[in-house]
């Protein structure tokens, strides 16, 4: 089946962002390309070696993975807009602790509270500047 994977870009801070993610989300870090192991006929240019061309975050044993990689420094770097990624959870104990993890060092959007679709439900833009909808036990309508 096919399933869409999210692709993180991130502003230098790649390879820190998906500790982070690796740890909270109990994912596991399989493949890290930095831009020095790239195959580039003229070179790393100076200063971008530890920057991370792609990574991979296996989430769980079902084949869920998130991509990422740094914003090459020859391009603007815009931040993430217009999505968010959401996360949901059998629980509403898994959902709230996911959701406090994330919250760390993150601006919380929308307070973890019971909604109208699930038994617990909030919104975080964590530290890195990436936004979130965790829920807990979604509620069939």
């Amino acid at each position: 089946m096919m399933q869409p994977i999210p692709y993180l870009v991130f502003n230098g801070n790649c390879a820190e962002a998906m500790r982070f993610y690796e740890r909270v989300l109990d994912g596991k870090i399989e493949t890290t390309i930095r831009m020095a192991d790239m195959p580039c006929p003229s070179g790393t240019p100076a200063g971008q070696g530890d920057l991370i061309a792609h990574i991979r975050l296996a989430l769980d044993k079902n084949g869920n993975m998130l991509f990422a990689g740094d914003c090459p420094p020859s391009m603007p770097y815009e931040g993430i807009k217009g999505v968010s990624f959401t996360l949901s959870y059998d629980t509403v104990e898994q959902a709230q602790r996911i959701f406090a993890d994330l919250s760390e060092g993150g601006q919380i959007t929308m307070p973890f509270a019971p909604a109208f679709w699930a038994q617990g439900s909030g919104m975080v833009t964590d530290r890195f500047g990436v936004p979130w909808i965790v829920n807990g036990a979604l509620i069939q309508h």
